[in-house]
């Protein structure tokens, strides 16, 4: 294994245990915001503009995942017309808006947004959107980055809306393996915001172990998930567009 190799794994290995150390309280405080929300009748929302909207797709649809996961998808803000296109419309005024509209939010709802730097126009107006309809925002961001990455025009933070903010321990700029005194390479705010939202996950299936059907979904290719699986889908198809 080259020098390189080992600089990421070592990387990766320390930021996943500085999250375990100085994020678990947020982590089962965030878990047990969307247990009353489920209990509710609510749907956790997920939203995040560029690469951090892969994150949105993580908890949906999937072996092992929440049921009551909805991604918000909209071509502007992933990379389906172009990634030049969404960088800059991330920076766009009221686009926010026009997106999260589509959706029927109520108060019992929770939106998490999933956000880098922690301070881009749209998550940011994102934010204060959910605000607006008194849903309650979790947010899953750098908080390092925050504190230096130039403010939108909003002037605001994303963690200084959230009702909870989850540190992801990323170094500003993202990358974590430094090549020369110009270039550093391999990103690691995925791995780190997958293991944030897959510790909150697994512990609100823990906090739900004992209701008659636990919202989550077994893989398709399991035996006996068929039942399963299509309960749920029946269950949150009305309120959850892309199922």
């Amino acid at each position: 294994m080259s020098k390189y190799q080992i600089d990421y794994y070592k990387e990766v290995i320390k930021i996943i245990k500085n999250i375990q150390k100085n994020q678990k309280n947020k982590i089962s405080r965030t878990a047990q915001l969307i247990k009353k929300s489920y209990k509710d009748g609510g749907i956790l929302y997920l939203f995040g503009t560029g690469h951090s909207h892969m994150l949105t797709i993580e908890a949906f649809f999937r072996a092992g995942g929440y049921a009551g996961a909805c991604p918000i998808i909209d071509k502007r803000i992933d990379f389906t017309s172009g990634a030049r296109k969404a960088t800059s419309l991330e920076r766009t005024s009221k686009l926010a808006n026009k997106i999260l509209s589509k959706y029927k939010f109520n108060s019992k709802d929770i939106l998490m947004i999933f956000s880098n730097s922690g301070v881009n126009q749209v998550p940011v107006e994102a934010a204060l959107y959910a605000k607006s309809k008194k849903v309650n925002v979790v947010s899953i961001i750098s908080y390092d980055f925050s504190k230096i990455a130039p403010l939108s025009t909003i002037n605001k933070k994303l963690y200084e809306i959230s009702d909870i903010f989850i540190d992801n321990h990323i170094p500003a700029g993202d990358s974590l393996v430094t090549i020369n005194e110009q270039l550093k390479v391999a990103p690691g705010s995925t791995i780190s915001g997958a293991f944030i939202l897959n510790s909150i996950l697994a512990e609100l299936a823990g906090k739900l172990s004992k209701e008659k059907n636990i919202p989550f979904y077994i893989s398709s290719n399991m035996p006996n998930s068929k039942k399963n699986n299509q309960n749920l889908i029946n269950k949150f198809s009305k309120k959850i567009p892309h199922l």
